[in-house]
């Protein structure tokens, strides 16, 4: 199961970001912090030239150059992760300072600072302290809700969009809102094909934000799809988002039906 999952996942494209799968390494003192800050790069550095230059110090887990979302172009700022700390230290004593190839300024090589939970943790204790809190529901006023985001934002270093205060959502459980599990929101897929698997399910919402888990329904007899599923998302706007781009999406010759679960979606 774990290989299909990397097999299936491992370089699929979610909005702007391409993530990574593989077996988690046991954790040890020797492989913790490992991760490296570099800016200063050539705006022309491509990935694979960047995970040349570092990889004569060590084993590279990840690597990755910043961009601009709108332009595309690199921001001159880049990360590496190693194997080991020790490869990282390495690395720090030999390029920190230092002018690679295409460079017309020195290149800073440091460790990554991990995110302050502390700072984290004051963020979120201000954020349930908000007056929001008392006004359960929709955030219909567009400076309370950029104010909820950054917060969030802030707390976690991701952008977060919620429809609702904290309260909402912790309100919303057990109350009979289609598609809403307490826990995220359900989607029904209906027309799939008998061939369709869960891969085909992970790749046509991942784009839209965080899935949270996918099912296929099957013929208890002849293990192909009985033509629908369902995909449980985190965020009520990237649920709602896959559903208005993909309800009456053509896949392959069936002409796919997607809609929030409700009571009377069909059940395996």
């Amino acid at each position: 199961d774990a290989e299909k999952a990397i097999n299936t996942l491992n370089g699929l494209r979610l909005q702007t970001k391409t993530i990574k799968v593989s077996y988690a390494r046991p954790s040890s003192a020797s492989i913790r912090d490992a991760n490296l800050y570099v800016s200063g790069l050539p705006k022309t550095m491509t990935q694979k030239e960047l995970e040349q230059l570092f990889s004569q110090y060590g084993r590279i887990i990840t690597s990755r150059i910043l961009v601009d979302q709108v332009t595309g172009v690199s921001r001159g700022v880049g990360f590496i992760r190693f194997d080991k700390r020790i490869e990282a230290e390495e690395a720090i004593k030999g390029l920190n300072g230092q002018k690679p190839s295409g460079a017309t300024e020195p290149i800073t090589v440091k460790f990554a600072n991990n995110p302050s939970q502390k700072t984290s943790q004051a963020l979120l204790s201000q954020l349930y302290q908000s007056p929001n809190r008392r006004y359960p529901g929709p955030l219909h006023h567009q400076a309370q809700r950029f104010r909820l985001d950054n917060l969030l934002n802030m707390a976690y270093g991701v952008k977060r969009f919620s429809p609702i205060t904290i309260d909402g959502m912790t309100s919303l459980v057990g109350m009979n809102i289609p598609g809403h599990t307490g826990t995220g929101w359900c989607i029904f897929v209906y027309n799939l094909s008998p061939d369709s698997d869960e891969s085909v399910l992970w790749q046509l919402f991942g784009p839209f934000g965080a899935v949270n888990n996918v099912k296929v329904i099957r013929d208890f007899n002849t293990n192909k799809c009985k033509g629908f599923g369902f995909v449980t998302m985190t965020n009520y706007d990237e649920a709602a988002m896959a559903i208005a781009s993909l309800n009456g999406y053509r896949l392959g010759d069936r002409v796919l039906q997607v809609s929030f679960k409700t009571n009377k979606t069909h059940k395996s």
